[in-house]
């Protein structure tokens, strides 16, 4: 069971104790009370029933802004790296794409489209019980290719720029020398990682109709679109757009240089 399930479970059980109580068992003990008269004590709600109530307004609200407004993620590996590093805690904004209803994850509010560049968090098409987040390179229609470190979009390559040696620190020790170059997605300016000694991942690929061509800004460690495939429509979870919390996991504790960052 995953946490969206269990909230739903939980607002329906507490709902549901507080609803029957109000509807039917509270009205019998007022009339057992009012049957004893007027000397006696006024009658005692089960605990069951005092907290469900409490809880129920809690979870609902919980659940309301997880699934419509805003959800927290963490970054588990590399693969987004330089943008994101494994340890960064993010926030998900839940509505870019549309509002979608909890579990059954069906879209009831269109409001927008993935743009390319966005940085996306979706249901793995593989296994839709893991989270995957990658950068949307192709839009529904498009051909995409990767060849020589370079990816190009409809035919025409994406500039890149270098920007020098990445150094590694921390927990980030094992990507120590991989060139950093700054790519230009149709005006969208993102840093990547490229190893050149790497074995590329070159291809060519049509991104169907409804599917977005997602990859890694570590671009030689990212299990992406040039593996399995595009990604559906109905797999988008949310656009990423905030840090809020970083922790190295080589042991040198909170990033507080990267708490606050845009997501870009």
């Amino acid at each position: 069971m995953d946490f969206p399930t269990f909230l739903v479970l939980a607002a329906a059980v507490t709902g549901g104790i507080w609803a029957f109580d109000a509807a039917v068992l509270a009205p019998r003990r007022r009339a057992a009370a009012g049957a004893q008269g007027e000397g006696a004590a006024a009658p005692r709600t089960p605990w069951l029933v005092d907290y469900a109530r409490s809880f129920f307004p809690v979870i609902v609200v919980v659940l309301l802004i997880r699934s419509f407004v805003v959800e927290p993620f963490r970054i588990p590996s590399g693969s987004m790296m330089p943008t994101l590093l494994a340890g960064d805690f993010i926030l998900v904004n839940k509505f870019a794409y549309g509002l979608r209803l909890p579990v059954i994850n069906v879209k009831v509010l269109p409001v927008g489209e993935p743009r390319r560049g966005d940085v996306v968090v979706f249901r793995y098409p593989r296994d839709p019980s893991t989270d995957y987040i990658k950068r949307v390179v192709g839009l529904p229609g498009d051909r995409i290719a990767y060849r020589d470190k370079v990816l190009y979009v409809n035919g025409r390559a994406m500039p890149q720029r270098p920007l020098g040696v990445y150094p590694g620190a921390g927990g980030r020790r094992h990507m120590a020398g991989a060139e950093v170059r700054l790519e230009d997605l149709e005006g969208v300016l993102h840093r990547i990682l490229v190893r050149p000694e790497a074995p590329p991942f070159d291809g060519e690929y049509v991104v169907p109709e409804g599917h977005y061509f997602v990859m890694g800004d570590n671009r030689d460690n990212s299990n992406d679109s040039r593996i399995w495939g595009t990604v559906p429509e109905s797999n988008l979870v949310g656009k990423a757009f905030l840090v809020w919390m970083s922790w190295d996991p080589g042991g040198t504790g909170v990033q507080w240089s990267r708490i606050g960052l845009r997501i870009r």
